[in-house]
């Protein structure tokens, strides 16, 4: 067993841009850091024979990127007919509207701040440009507006920021509710029981080959970090900044304070469920 097959998910090797699924291109953002990881991956999705394609997440206001992403389409004797997003955050969404000017397409989003257009996103909408099935499943939590969209034909779904290809997510409170981000993680586990889902194609990091083994990694990790922020509070510790700095002890000091919001997620998520006291 390869050191890749043993992580959570079996993330396929290094982050690059290039192919990922017969229907899938990443083009790799330059966007490098602890939050964002390798960078944004940028996808383009298209049927093997169209002459259209769809990009999911355009990401930076970086035109070197955007235009990279633009070029790549090209190359495959494609134009971009539809620009879709994942969620709000500047690193998937800030350079949407360059995209959309250099591309001449709609911007289709779950937040009408979001849009180009008239049309948004919902529950059970179906993108079929090009002659895509691509399947809209509201994955709120991460954010109050993050999607994500299922590909049947390639058995895949792409996440966004509720998966990624390593490590794991970021409960953004007050507009991310943990309650939503774990109802969230068990309708992409139903994808991959139900509806054949193998592959995650993450909004950051690599590649998973094993979505349901990534998907029961989240459940159990949040699990147990709700366990250590509840014995957290039990201990006497009642601030996030407190909670953070013991049940975050091993963790990089820079990430403390994404943590913290995370960790207010969780105390809200514990006293709603009257798991601790206000």
């Amino acid at each position: 067993m390869s050191d890749a097959a043993a992580l959570p998910g079996q993330p396929r090797g290094t982050v690059a841009s290039g192919p990922a699924t017969t229907r899938t291109v990443n083009i790799l953002a330059p966007n490098p850091s602890a939050m964002t990881l390798d960078g944004t991956n940028t996808w383009i999705v298209a049927e093997p024979d169209a002459d259209l394609a769809v990009v999911i997440d355009p990401g930076p206001l970086d035109d070197v990127h955007l235009r990279a992403v633009i070029e790549a389409v090209e190359r495959s004797g494609r134009r971009v007919g539809l620009t879709l997003l994942t969620h709000g955050h500047p690193d998937h969404a800030e350079g949407a509207g360059r995209f959309a000017e250099l591309t001449g397409t709609k911007v289709r989003a779950l937040d009408a701040a979001l849009r180009l257009g008239d049309e948004g996103l919902a529950a059970g909408d179906v993108i079929t440009t090009g002659g895509l099935e691509l399947r809209v499943v509201p994955t709120p939590g991460h954010t109050a507006d993050s999607l994500s969209f299922h590909l049947p034909a390639d058995r895949a779904v792409l996440t966004g920021d509720t998966i990624l290809g390593r490590g794991t997510t970021v409960v953004a409170h007050p507009d991310g509710r943990l309650g939503d981000y774990l109802d969230s993680l068990r309708r992409l586990r139903s994808l991959t029981v139900d509806d054949g889902v193998h592959t995650v194609l993450p909004g950051h990091g690599p590649v998973l080959e094993d979505a349901q083994g990534a998907v029961e990694f989240y459940l159990a990790h949040r699990a147990h970090r709700l366990a250590q922020v509840e014995t957290a509070v039990e201990a006497g510790h009642r601030t996030p900044s407190d909670v953070v700095a013991t049940v975050y002890a091993d963790v990089d000091r820079s990430l403390w304070p994404a943590a913290e919001l995370s960790v207010r997620a969780q105390l809200e998520y514990l006293t709603e469920h009257g798991l601790i006291q206000p």
